[in-house]
């Protein structure tokens, strides 16, 4: 009982360390109502720097976002998945390899739940509210990217904070595709 008690002490201690006021994790601002097919958009870092451009593609099947950096590479590709159950999106690298798989839970009575299937790393949850933009991705018990809007002022933006050991480009890949299955 009292060593439970111990383990989630020390495991809020270190979400403080990374999540935290002055914490190690990489911060990223993004707005919301800005994802729609065919429009371009910026996420930015915690300085207020343009990273990533996400680019829609207006005239496709089916939903299709390109994350680009700074030089319009390509890094990676989100897009929406036909004929499923549930709303799925994957992101594939830009050499066409699958990164995640992103689904919605078929029941789910009480919040939105997701799960992440990560191509050659542990599968991740989604919980929280989603669809007030206050919510965690975690790998088991433990927090890998936290997005609230709690941080701004401004009415459409929220921040998206990222544990260091985790591919960002991945994690604001899953989290636009979150945004654009629930409020779109």
């Amino acid at each position: 009982m009292f060593d439970r008690a111990k383990e989630r002490r020390e495991q809020r201690r270190t979400e403080r360390e990374v999540f935290g006021i002055r914490g190690t994790a990489t911060r990223y601002r993004m707005r919301q109502n800005l994802i729609a097919i065919g429009d371009n958009f910026w996420i930015e870092n915690d300085r207020g720097e343009r990273t990533f451009k996400v680019d829609g593609k207006l005239l496709r099947v089916r939903d299709t976002l390109y994350f680009e950096d700074m030089q319009g590479n390509k890094l990676c590709k989100l897009q929406q998945k036909l004929l499923t159950i549930r709303d799925t999106m994957t992101v594939e690298s830009d050499k066409g390899e699958s990164l995640a798989t992103i689904k919605k839970a078929l029941i789910s009575p009480i919040r939105n739940r997701w799960t992440v299937k990560i191509g050659d790393g542990p599968d991740l949850d989604v919980k929280g509210n989603i669809l007030d933009f206050e919510y965690e991705i975690g790998d088991g018990d433990r927090k890998v990217a936290e997005i609230s809007k709690k941080w701004f002022r401004i009415a459409d933006t929220y921040g998206v904070q990222i544990e260091p050991s985790q591919n960002d480009l991945l994690i604001l890949a899953i989290t636009v595709a979150i945004d654009m299955m629930t409020h779109a």
